[in-house]
């Protein structure tokens, strides 16, 4: 049967049966980030002063509470051994799993929507307000994006894995986006001077890449964007 996006085969994966040290390290850092960048004004104020001790506290707080987690497997990607093997294995999601992914949402979305706003309202404004939007709208969406995450509403997060397959391109293409399209819109933020022309090109630019990556996404070019249809066997990573 043909398809209008690229797609994998559960059948063809090859099945993992534990996780190798390198790989389990290798996700460490992911779950710092996405815990690290939690509490919004403060990862603001990183961005936009370079940050202050309590930058560092924070930091050294999720080091240490992520590091234990990760010693006892409960960190996605850091356990001995893959909690997700089967396609369209319905069993219980861990707690763990579901809060981290919830945490995981909150960095991908929290952001790149007030950025969006704050460029939004500086190109329509011809000023900045970006600091008093995040003072104002990031722990309000903060607390949408746990109620959605206690829900089982979003990728990943719900209570069964059963739809793994799926979901995790959602995710992985969320990843890619806005990661990419952030990275796009600080490199910009960094090198224009100040000026209203140089807030449309920012824009322009912060919404020509989250279109181009997920159009990509959506077809499946991207890394882990592919949706794994049903076969045999997985490992969901």
């Amino acid at each position: 049967m043909a398809y209008a996006l690229k797609v994998e085969f559960a059948v063809d994966r090859k099945i993992r049966e534990r996780n190798k040290f390198w790989y389990r390290v290798a996700h460490w850092p992911i779950w710092i980030w996405v815990f690290f960048l939690a509490p919004g004004p403060l990862t603001f104020d990183l961005f936009a002063h370079g940050g202050s001790l309590r930058n560092w506290y924070w930091l050294l707080l999720v080091l240490a509470a992520t590091g234990l987690a990760g010693r006892y497997g409960q960190l996605p990607g850091v356990e001995a051994r893959p909690y997700i093997l089967f396609f369209s294995e319905d069993k219980p999601n861990p707690l763990y799993r579901r809060a981290c992914y919830t945490f995981a949402w909150n960095a991908l979305l929290n952001f790149v929507l007030l950025n969006l706003a704050g460029s939004v309202d500086a190109v329509v404004s011809g000023h900045w307000h970006l600091k008093q939007i995040y003072a104002q709208f990031y722990f309000p969406l903060l607390a949408l994006v746990v109620a959605l995450g206690v829900g089982g509403w979003l990728p990943r997060v719900g209570r069964s894995t059963k739809g793994e397959g799926i979901e995790r391109r959602y995710f992985y293409g969320a990843v890619w986006t806005i990661t990419i399209s952030q990275t796009v819109m600080l490199i910009l933020w960094k090198t224009l001077p100040k000026g209203h022309w140089a807030d449309v090109v920012k824009l322009g630019g912060f919404v020509t890449a989250l279109m181009v990556f997920g159009s990509a996404s959506i077809l499946g070019l991207l890394p882990r964007t592919r949706p794994i249809l049903p076969g045999e066997a997985m490992v969901a990573d």
